[in-house]
């Protein structure tokens, strides 16, 4: 979220419509990190702003307009969990500004110029009214927009110091077909939500596959083969700790030449058949080395905040913050692709 409302910022189209109440002391210091300060206005406005981008596109699949007060999956509220998330961001903004120099890290005149004209944009947009109930001033717009360019640069500049790299070897991907035989159920009678396997069942399944593997063996083509069978051959790349279609399957498969087919798998839910059709797929094998490398390099960026915050003395006056209520304050982005009229709702 945090990328796409920074793209969306400095491209310069983040008016947005906002309605709601609430009030709060815009210079009061949320976070201070070293000589850097960010005042609950800026800490309002950045919570705000992320507030209508979940608002906006997550609220339909989130729980609709009560979704704030609905539980997470870590056992809070979501608004609990994202105003968690919302102040470690603005600790790590903090340190991340402190530490600049160490980087000799600046925000050019085209970035400079690119915030104040998307802060303009902003102002422009939205009524005194609206901006006031999310501390939205030129200032605290442009300061936020300041903060994440510089977590943005900084990010940059951290994993390049890191010099992260992987090796073909360590990213290589296999590539099979196989063909999945799903068990048949029959509802239990007495729960018409359960269903049941019987053993007869999946032993009608197995000798399917075993029918079905002993011709695969010797087919020159697994994926036409199946389909003569009146099946399908899925396609999958997979290493030693992939899972899909199942770790049975990946297993059996990790241990078998290119050319070569499985035996029939037994999984919790269906039988399988396999055939390794490369020990080594260049494309996925590129995806998965990228893939590990910013793994690797989002390692070494928190390591590298991790230690900040123990040489640091960061200070958080919750108080402000604790005032700042997504359950109170409904916040959503204008739809910019049509007339421009307000789309939002709350109280």
């Amino acid at each position: 979220m945090k990328k796409r409302a920074l793209i969306l910022a400095l491209a310069g189209i983040i008016a947005a419509s906002l309605i709601g109440c609430g009030s709060l002391k815009d210079d009061a210091v949320v976070v201070k990190a070293g000589d850097e300060e960010i005042t609950a206005g800026v800490a309002n406005f950045y919570a705000r702003y992320t507030q209508a981008q979940y608002e906006t596109y997550f609220a339909s699949y989130l729980g609709g307009d009560d979704m704030w007060s609905r539980n997470a999956s870590d056992g809070k509220t979501y608004e609990e969990s994202i105003k968690k998330t919302l102040l470690d961001d603005l600790k790590n903004m903090a340190l991340l500004e402190e530490h600049m120099k160490d980087y000799d890290v600046k925000l050019t005149k085209a970035d400079k110029k690119a915030i104040n004209d998307a802060a303009k944009e902003f102002d422009k947009a939205n009524s005194q009214k609206k901006k006031d109930k999310v501390s939205g001033s030129k200032e605290n717009v442009k300061r936020v927009m300041t903060l994440m360019a510089i977590e943005q640069k900084m990010r940059a500049a951290i994993v390049a110091d890191a010099n992260v790299k992987v090796t073909d070897e360590e990213a290589t991907q296999k590539h099979m077909q196989y063909v999945e035989f799903d068990y048949s159920t029959t509802s239990d009678s007495s729960s018409s939500s359960d269903t049941t396997v019987s053993e007869a069942e999946k032993k009608k399944t197995k000798e399917t596959a075993e029918a079905f593997a002993k011709g695969a063996k010797t087919a020159e083509d697994f994926a036409a083969y199946a389909t003569e069978q009146g099946t399908e051959a899925k396609d999958a790349t997979f290493d030693s700790d992939s899972v899909s279609p199942s770790k049975e399957v990946v297993k059996a498969a990790d241990k078998l030449g290119e050319g070569e087919t499985t035996d029939v798998i037994e999984g919790d839910t269906a039988c399988y058949v396999a055939k390794v059709t490369s020990l080594d797929d260049k494309t996925a094998t590129e995806t998965k080395k990228q893939s590990m490398i910013i793994d690797k390099q989002d390692k070494y960026y928190k390591k590298v905040l991790k230690k900040w915050k123990k040489e640091e003395k960061i200070i958080v006056h919750k108080g402000s913050w604790n005032k700042i209520s997504f359950t109170k304050l409904s916040v959503k982005a204008k739809d910019t692709s049509t007339t421009g009229t307000d789309s939002t709702s709350g109280n």
